[in-house]
């Protein structure tokens, strides 16, 4: 008699252990201060175009650190290179202590969580399955992934539509959409691309809000944005890019100048104190219409 074979022709009986390997073991919980992702000396081509010019950053755990700028500054270019979605021309990063590379897939799946600028599905998924698709790099039990799945979509406020197809949604519906899925990593490393972009005034604050209570639960986050208030108001840290380079990082009351920015804008710029609370307020200085 035989031995039963796989449709490969390899034995079923070597199946067990042998071919199929062990899914990787989650991270420890950060160390508040631990860095989670390093940039030292990145620089990064995109075809023949130098897009990062010797960047040098750490991202911490327990802090929101910021990626403002103006459009082609480098922003989402760094984002990727921290992901290690893009490769460095020289310089390096490490993520968890690690040079970026060293890592496998499926490890670093569970140690950062990456939400893109566009979320694209070319198949009608239900909105409940594409947030489950955050928990595919873990080792949870259904019922596990069933709560942390139903609680990143409350967080997010897309349980009311948990069964509508993704692709029927409106650009912020998936917007939130994606990012619930991000939450449902539990990756302690969130690296979140214009999260904000497609969202209303209400939507903004919660998606930031969110930033903010994951990074005191302990994990780090890199937000790249554009509204230089919301970054004010939720960022522990801005790293202020301009054509592939760091103009400045540290706490938005130290960074956030009338003059830095308006240079780095190459348009005036207002910080002002918010007459009641005393946040940092940042608006385009404008010229009233004649």
């Amino acid at each position: 008699m035989t031995r039963a074979t796989t449709r490969t022709g390899t034995p079923a009986t070597r199946r067990t252990g042998k071919l199929l390997r062990a899914r990787p073991a989650p991270p420890p919980p950060p160390r508040p201060g631990e860095p989670l992702a390093q940039a030292r000396g990145l620089q990064v081509r995109l075809g023949t175009r130098e897009v990062l010019k010797g960047i040098d950053l750490t991202v911490r755990a327990g802090e929101v650190l910021a990626l403002v700028g103006p459009n082609g500054a480098g922003k989402s270019t760094l984002l990727a290179a921290l992901a290690a979605d893009l490769p460095a021309a020289r310089g390096a990063v490490h993520i968890h202590g690690r040079p970026a590379p060293q890592w496998s897939a499926p490890e670093l799946a569970l140690r950062r969580a990456v939400l893109p600028q566009s979320a694209q599905l070319s198949f009608p998924f239900p909105v409940e399955e594409v947030v489950r698709m955050g928990r595919a790099p873990h080792a949870a039990s259904p019922a596990e992934d069933d709560l942390i799945v139903a609680a990143a979509m409350a967080a997010t406020e897309v349980t009311a539509f948990a069964a509508r197809p993704f692709t029927a949604l409106s650009g912020g519906e998936r917007a939130r959409v994606a990012l619930a899925r991000v939450l449902a990593q539990r990756a302690p490393l969130l690296l979140l691309d214009e999260p904000t972009a497609a969202l209303d005034l209400k939507h903004q604050e919660l998606v930031l809000r969110l930033c903010a209570q994951r990074a005191r639960a302990g994990d780090a986050v890199v937000v790249v944005l554009h509204d230089l208030g919301l970054a004010a108001a939720y960022a522990h840290r801005v790293a202020v890019l301009r054509a592939g380079r760091i103009a400045a990082d540290g706490p938005p009351a130290d960074v956030f100048t009338g003059t830095l920015l308006s240079a780095v804008y190459d348009h005036p710029v207002e910080v002002l104190p918010h007459p009641r609370t005393g946040t940092l307020l940042v608006t385009p200085g404008r010229t009233p219409p004649a």
